[in-house]
C-alpha cells in the first residue's frame, strides 16, 4: 500500500515509473491470414533467397550482352521460357530465348531486351534487336533478401506489406503476442448507457467506448465493465473481479481531489500507487499502480482528459509490453495561427485543426477546449505538444500528434 506521489511529476518520469511494472504476454502461433495488426513475438528470418534464382524483370528476349552492342542485331530464337519453367535452359552464341517476366534466365544469357525494342520474324524465328540489351533487367538471386537473413524483429506490427513479406520469406504461420485483456471501468452516479432515457442530472457514459477503441487500436482486447456508482464496496468488488479476469485495469473518473473521488481513495487505502498526478493539461490527475498485483491506470473522468492521457501515458506502456514502437500517432511540426493557452511547467495538449498555407502546416482551434467536450477531440485533427517552457503565442512552432 502507498499514498502515492503527492505532487505533479513530469510525463517522462511517469512513463518511466509505469514501465517498471512489466507483463510477459504469452505467444501463440497463427496463420498469416490472421496476422493483420498483430505483433511478432519472435524474430523472423527468410526460409529462402528472394529471388530464388536469376529471373527476367520483363517480357522480352534473353541474350548475351556483348552480342547486342551496335544494334540492330539479328538472333535466332532458340526457345520460349515461361514463368515457372522447371527445365535447365541455355543459349549459345547468336541465339536469343523468348522469355516471360519471372522466368529463370537461361545459361549463357546475361541481359534482357524488352519486347517493345524488338522486331520478330515469326516465320523464320528471327528476332532483331533495335537497341542494346539491359543487364539490369535481370533480377539477381538473393538481391532482395537471402536465406536465413532476419528481416522482421520482435515487436514488429504486422501491416499488409509486412504480411506479404512473411509470405515471400516462406512462412505460412508465425508467432505473435497474445492480446492482453484490459478491463475498462467508468465510475460515477451520473452515468447512463447510450440509448437509455436520461433523468435530471445524468449524462451518457462515453469513456469506456472510446477507451475500448484505443485498446483495440493497440492490438489488445478490451473488456468493458458496467459503470460503477460512487460506492467503495461496489468499486472494490468490481476491481477484484477485474484483477481476477484481466491483465490490466483502466478506470475512468474518481482520481481527483474531491471527497467522492473513490478510485483515488480506495487506491490510497487498499492498493499500491506508484504515482498520482502528472504535468499535462488537460488530464493532470491520473494515477498508476496495482490492485491485487494487477497494473491499474486511473484516468480522469472528463472525456478529453481520458483520451489524451491514454495516448501519452497508457500507449507507451502497452507498446513496451510487446517490445513494439507501433502503432503510435505521427508527429509533425505546426505553426500556431492563434495564441494557445498554456500552463507553465506543463505539457499542453490542445485540440487543433490543420491547414496548409504558403508551404507550412498551420494549427488553429475551432471548438471549445474544455476537457468535458469530447467533440473537440473527435472533430479535431491533432493535439498540440506544447512543452513546459512554450508560450503558445501565434507564429510559434510546436510539435503536434496526428489523431
Amino acid at each position: 500500500m502507498g499514498s502515492g506521489t503527492p505532487y505533479f511529476i513530469p510525463l517522462e518520469e511517469a512513463v518511466e515509473i509505469a514501465l517498471k511494472r512489466r507483463l510477459s504476454p504469452d505467444s501463440e502461433e497463427i496463420s498469416i491470414d490472421k496476422a493483420f495488426h498483430r505483433t511478432l513475438s519472435e524474430p523472423l528470418s527468410a526460409l529462402t533467397n528472394d529471388p530464388p534464382f536469376d529471373n527476367s524483370a520483363m517480357d522480352g528476349f534473353a541474350v548475351k550482352y556483348s552480342e547486342s552492342k551496335n544494334p540492330p542485331n539479328n538472333f535466332k530464337i532458340s526457345n520460349t521460357i515461361e514463368a515457372g519453367n522447371k527445365f535447365d535452359n541455355s543459349i549459345i552464341s547468336g541465339e536469343a530465348a523468348r522469355i516471360m517476366t519471372g522466368a529463370p534466365i537461361p545459361k549463357g544469357a546475361d541481359s534482357i531486351i524488352p519486347i517493345e525494342a524488338c522486331e520478330v520474324d515469326e516465320e523464320n524465328q528471327i528476332v532483331t534487336l533495335n537497341q542494346e540489351s539491359k543487364p539490369h533487367f535481370i533480377r539477381k538471386k538473393g538481391e532482395n533478401f537471402t536465406e536465413n537473413e532476419i528481416l522482421l524483429k520482435v515487436g514488429t506490427l504486422l501491416t499488409p506489406e509486412k504480411i506479404s513479406l512473411c509470405a515471400a520469406m516462406g512462412h505460412n504461420k508465425i508467432k505473435v503476442f497474445k492480446p492482453l485483456k484490459v478491463a475498462i471501468i467508468s465510475t460515477g452516479d451520473e452515468l447512463r448507457l447510450p440509448g437509455e432515457v436520461l433523468e435530471k442530472g445524468e449524462i451518457y457514459e462515453s469513456n469506456t467506448f472510446g477507451l475500448s477503441g484505443l485498446v483495440n487500436w493497440l492490438g489488445h482486447e478490451p473488456v468493458r465493465f458496467s459503470s460503477v456508482v460512487d460506492n467503495l464496496d461496489k468499486l472494490r468488488e468490481t476491481l477484484d473481479t477485474a484483477a481476477k479476469t484481466c491483465d490490466v485495469i483502466i478506470t475512468s473518473g474518481g482520481v481527483s481531489m474531491g471527497d467522492r473521488d473513490f478510485v483515488r481513495k480506495i487506491m490510497e487505502d487498499e492498493g499500491e500507487i506508484d504515482f498520482w498526478r502528472i504535468k499535462v493539461r488537460p488530464g493532470s490527475p491520473p494515477l498508476f499502480g496495482a490492485w491485487n498485483e494487477t497494473p491499474i491506470f486511473g484516468l480522469p473522468g472528463n472525456p478529453v482528459s481520458s483520451h489524451v492521457v491514454f495516448r501519452i501515458l497508457c500507449g507507451p506502456w502497452f507498446r513496451a509490453q510487446t517490445s513494439s514502437s507501433q502503432p503510435q500517432e505521427s508527429k509533425i511540426i505546426v505553426k500556431l495561427d492563434q495564441d494557445i493557452k498554456t500552463v507553465p511547467g506543463f505539457i499542453t495538449l490542445r485540440r487543433i485543426h490543420l491547414y496548409e498555407s504558403e508551404g507550412e502546416i498551420l494549427a488553429t482551434t475551432k471548438h471549445h477546449q474544455g476537457s468535458g467536450n469530447i467533440a473537440s477531440i473527435a472533430l479535431g485533427e491533432a493535439l498540440t505538444l506544447l512543452g513546459p517552457n512554450d508560450t503558445g503565442k501565434k507564429g510559434e512552432y510546436c510539435s503536434a500528434l496526428i489523431l
